[in-house]
């Protein structure tokens, strides 16, 4: 079945979520676990968390995404920054249980000057602190562009990580198209390659979702600015190649172009009619 969807408000609470999803013909969506650029996080209702657990259940939905807020960054200089970002992953893994068997998505961070190899181990010491053998939620890494002092712009980054996490089997990568490309991984060319040197270096079984979006920048730009599908520098015809792809088409699809639920809902049936049976 191919599960594609947007990123959707939880304001209007969880079920609501759900059922905004289906009327757009989506079948997962992404949500901010709380402001995403902010600290506090409502208090989830148990009774709604539990109502759209069985919509899903009910409409044979896919895995949805809840994505950790922009502000946290566990591999910052400053240390109440670490300690920040550790309280909020740790709070919302607790929260996602309400969700079992989803996933959680992060930006690894910026290492502030620290240096690469200390921003890892760094991260990896948050992940290794937040993780809990009996959760069912797998948290994701998310590919990022490499701009600045940024982590995750590298696929070797990304393994670097995993590789000190001790509860790996809880954590999978979650693949940004306009992030890839702008970090220099031809997806519109070389499709089949990028595929492999993934593989090679963190494992296809890691894979876990997809965040599909074009960029309004060419290959290698580092800048990261997502556009509307078919919009930017990627184009539908790649597109229709990754979401057609026999690595990567079991996967969630998540949308972050910058749409309303209007553009949303023209961009899933897009690329609905893209998807070959």
């Amino acid at each position: 079945m191919f599960h594609i969807g947007c990123h959707l408000s939880p304001s209007a609470g969880f079920l609501a979520m759900g059922q905004t999803a289906k009327s757009m013909n989506a079948s997962t969506f992404q949500f901010f676990t709380r402001n995403p650029r902010g600290s506090k996080a409502k208090a989830i209702d148990p009774e709604d968390a539990a109502a759209l657990v069985a919509f899903m259940r009910e409409n044979s939905f896919g895995p949805v995404v809840a994505h950790a807020p922009y502000t946290i960054n566990p591999c910052s200089k400053d240390a109440r920054t670490r300690e920040f970002a550790l309280q909020t992953m740790a709070d919302d893994l607790v929260r996602m249980e309400h969700f079992p068997h989803n996933y959680y998505n992060f930006h690894p961070g910026s290492h502030t000057g620290l240096g690469t190899e200390t921003g890892i181990a760094l991260i990896a010491e948050t992940l290794n602190t937040i993780l809990r053998p009996e959760q069912t939620t797998t948290v994701l890494l998310e590919t990022m562009a490499g701009k600045g002092t940024e982590i995750g712009g590298k696929f070797e980054e990304l393994r670097a990580i995993l590789d000190q996490v001790e509860l790996c089997d809880h954590m999978g990568i979650c693949l940004d198209t306009c992030h890839v490309n702008d970090g220099g991984y031809d997806i519109v060319n070389n499709l089949d390659s990028v595929l492999e040197e993934f593989d090679r270096v963190i494992g296809l079984e890691k894979l876990k979702a997809i965040h599909i979006n074009d960029s309004l920048n060419p290959l290698g730009a580092r800048k990261d600015r997502h556009a509307k599908i078919g919009a930017g520098h990627i184009g539908t015809e790649a597109f229709a190649r990754i979401i057609n792809h026999s690595a990567l088409r079991h996967l969630p699809f998540v949308l972050e172009t910058p749409n309303e639920l209007p553009g949303y809902a023209a961009e899933i049936a897009l690329l609905r009619g893209l998807r070959k049976n």
